[in-house]
């Protein structure tokens, strides 16, 4: 029986929700609590004062920490205990993925292509005989894994790979032939997840590789601006001969195999920026508190109060959209095994049905990172650009998360064409609130003044009007193009980034809301976050909403729309900006760190 509370991938985009329908990050249970706390203490006992190792390239040192992790059980959290792994819910996968992260993206990397794309697709789609062969080993770190797609002519095309696959004449083996480039774990490898095609087959094949194979070789590690320590290598494979029961799922399924893999590392890649903007927050709030000029410490400025502020509300609502998107795809998972599927169907089922909103927040967690990394080297001034401080390595690490698992570009793309596609399914309504806010243009507006009296109300009713800019919007750029609106990139951009925009800002407010409905005493601090993300937030939905109609109307009907646009951005009480990011960060300066 369908659940009527279950809210689909998508539905956020019009759907009312409550405070009570999404998690919040203070709502983990004790013993998720106690998880992340050791795993934190693992990383500030182990990584983070070795940091300097992971710059100098000690590609053994991060196995080594690896290792540890693994007999610690945090290789293994999502795998299932018969096979030798904890078997922990989804989110609290993301949890140990977010602490774990935090001190370097070298160990970041590692851990995310081990843990995810290295174990989940023989997880997901493993036979019997394979996930008992290689779980146990990859749970506990006894073997590390590695997953090979890109290629020197397949990069964000990931279906267009040339390496090659072959039946021998007995029908007993697999013969591969191809080169892959840019192979997180390679050189300490055990086991890689290889994609080739088979014959002329229109999508590529999983098959399962171990290390030592003949004619399985590798190229030298590649020198990168950051994750220095992460292993990166090519692999290639001259006449590599594997057991026929080494494909991985079916024949011509690589592609799905790919893709779900993706869809998981994405939404994994956000977790694990959160605890370096924590870090960078902190680490940039005690400098400023030491560092004296003028006769004061440079945290009593407003130029660098506007920036811890900035730094903690994009973390904060980055955060809240995180984990609220964790718990969903769990809720999901955990109810289609009450409706009857095994565990690896209700897992595939139920990370895909979140595609979307995986999307969202590799974007979204990449360019938050981003901000904060590059915030905390301007904070600390000269001091930042020394390879001394902890933030210059920061800066530098980051950088590949826009990139990896997926270009932002293609994944804001990835984002409106998944929900167009949701909508010519039937899957998600869209039609029917867009033509009814097509119609809402031609009405007069409610001049009528709402009651706001009770915190964050007007945010919560904007969040509503900035769901039907983003509907106008799209709805008539799909009206113009048709089905050649993928070749608008620029327009799915920018409706793109209104998305995003909403579907954070909304996570932020409902956060907000829910610790004030239960008396929590963040609740202030956490609406003055909500408040600053939606200001901004708000800005550039109008923006980005702009460009989308200068791009594809003019005469009386861009006007229309325009005036639409600002109908629907308006607030009737903004906020004070430069008094909200005094309040937030004179609360994280008294901490001396990110204290929320």
């Amino acid at each position: 029986m369908a659940d009527k509370n279950f809210i689909k991938g998508g539905e956020f985009l019009i759907r009312d929700i409550q405070p009570a329908d999404i998690f919040i990050p203070e709502e983990f249970s004790e013993d998720q609590k106690m998880m992340a706390a050791a795993t934190t203490d693992f990383v500030d006992k182990e990584v983070w004062p070795n940091k300097m190792r992971f710059e100098n390239k000690e590609y053994d040192f991060t196995l080594e920490i690896m290792k540890k992790a693994g007999e610690l059980g945090l290789l293994g959290i999502s795998v299932p205990e018969e096979y030798g792994g904890l078997g922990m819910g989804f989110n609290t996968s993301m949890l140990v993925c977010d602490r774990i992260s935090g001190a370097t993206g070298s160990l970041s990397t590692a851990y995310g292509a081990h843990t995810g794309i290295g174990t989940l697709p023989i997880l997901l789609y493993g036979t019997e005989e394979q996930q008992q062969k290689y779980l146990p080993k990859l749970a506990t770190g006894e073997w590390i894994g590695a997953y090979c797609l890109t290629e020197p002519g397949a990069g964000s095309d990931a279906n267009s790979g040339r390496t090659k696959a072959e039946l021998t004449d007995d029908g007993k083996s697999w013969v591969i032939n191809g080169q892959k480039m840019w192979i997180s774990n390679a050189g300490y490898a055990d086991l890689f997840i290889v994609f080739a095609r088979i014959e002329d087959d229109k999508n590529i094949t999983g098959f399962i590789v171990e290390k030592g194979a003949e004619g399985l070789t590798l190229g030298d590690e590649e020198h990168k601006m950051g994750i220095r320590a992460s292993s990166t290598r090519q692999v290639f494979f001259n006449n590599v001969t594997i057991p026929k029961e080494n494909l991985l799922g079916e024949r011509n399924g690589g592609f799905k195999i790919a893709m779900n893999a993706l869809n998981v590392g994405r939404i994994k890649l956000a977790a694990a920026c959160l605890d370096a903007n924590r870090r960078g927050i902190s680490v940039s709030v005690k400098y400023a508190n030491e560092r004296e000029q003028f006769n004061r410490s440079i945290s009593s400025f407003g130029a660098i109060q506007a920036k811890l502020a900035e730094m903690a509300a994009k973390h904060f609502a980055n955060e809240s959209a995180t984990y609220r998107a964790g718990q969903d795809i769990e809720n999901n998972i955990n109810r289609l095994k009450e409706e009857g599927k095994n565990p690896q169907e209700a897992k595939l089922q139920g990370v895909e049905e979140f595609a979307v909103e995986c999307a969202i927040l590799k974007v979204h967690g990449s360019e938050t990172s981003t901000f904060v990394a590059d915030e905390a080297v301007q904070i600390h001034g000269g001091m930042g650009f020394s390879a001394d401080t902890t933030v210059e390595s920061g800066y530098r690490d980051v950088r590949i998360a826009r990139i990896y698992e997926g270009t932002n570009e293609i994944n804001r793309m990835l984002t409106v064409g998944m929900l167009l596609k949701k909508a010519m399914k039937g899957e998600l309504d869209l039609m029917s609130p867009a033509m009814k806010v097509a119609g809402e243009l031609m009405e007069i507006p409610d001049f009528d003044t709402p009651d706001y009296s009770k915190p964050l109300t007007e945010e919560a009713e904007l969040l509503g009007k900035m769901k039907k800019a983003i509907l106008m919007v799209a709805g008539k750029a799909v009206e113009t193009f048709g089905m050649n609106v993928e070749e608008e990139q620029e327009v799915l951009m920018a409706v793109a980034d209104m998305i995003i925009e909403l579907y954070v800002a909304q996570s932020a407010v409902l956060r907000a809301q829910k610790l004030a409905d239960n008396g929590d005493s963040n609740a202030e601090a956490a609406a003055e976050m909500a408040r600053l993300y939606m200001h901004s937030a708000v800005e550039k939905l109008h923006l980005q909403g702009k460009e989308a109609i200068y791009a594809f109307t003019e005469g009386d009907e861009q006007r229309m729309m325009l005036m639409g646009l600002r109908r629907f951005t308006k607030w009737q009480n903004p906020p004070n900006p430069k008094d909200l990011r005094r309040s937030i960060a004179k609360r994280i300066i008294e901490a001396n760190k990110y204290p929320f």
